[in-house]
């Protein structure tokens, strides 16, 4: 299996998830629509080089999908609204064992003994232990942002905010005599 030292997530990304090296470090298994490979850097550290590739931050984008979707818990976080590049986690990042999704890849998602059989593009599939009915709540999350976040960056809105007037109040220096 090929092993990459850096990796800038891009359309293709299916899924990816941390997992141990021989010397417990932790790495990436990425699974795009070519094929599977390992990154020598964790999940979160793939997610901040992508957005630092463009100049944001991993932190920012967290804080603003918070925003836009008001969603405080496992928000997606929108990597790239160029390339309608967007991910969400199964569970919380904070896991080890978090799966990273590419929204746009998934095709159909079922529901087989109380799990969620995943459906991609490329006609793969994954069988992961979360219940469809959430699963699906953080799919349309992720694209709910991906949306948002493209609209918003085709037609921005301006406002002008006027600042308070203040009323001056004069002091006379009384003339000595």
């Amino acid at each position: 299996m090929i092993i990459k030292n850096y990796y800038v997530i891009n359309q293709h990304m299916m899924y990816m998830f941390g997992l141990l090296d021989r010397n417990a470090k932790v790495c990436t298994l990425v699974r795009d629509f070519y094929g599977v490979f390992i990154v020598d850097r964790s999940p979160l550290e793939i997610l901040d080089d992508s957005l630092r590739s463009i100049g944001f931050n991993l932190k920012g984008a967290m804080e603003s999908a918070k925003i836009i979707i008001e969603n405080k818990m496992m928000c997606p976080v929108m990597l790239n609204h160029i390339h309608n590049i967007c991910v969400f986690p199964d569970k919380s990042h904070k896991h080890e064992d978090t799966i990273w999704f590419n929204p746009c890849q998934i095709l159909r998602t079922h529901s087989i003994k109380r799990k969620t059989q995943i459906e991609f593009r490329n006609r793969l599939s994954l069988k992961i232990d979360s219940k469809l009915f959430s699963f699906n709540n953080k799919l349309k999350s992720a694209e709910q942002l991906s949306r948002i976040t493209i609209e918003n960056a085709n037609n921005p809105q301006s406002y002008f905010i006027e600042p308070p007037k203040k009323n001056r109040k004069r002091k006379f220096k009384k003339a000595k005599k």
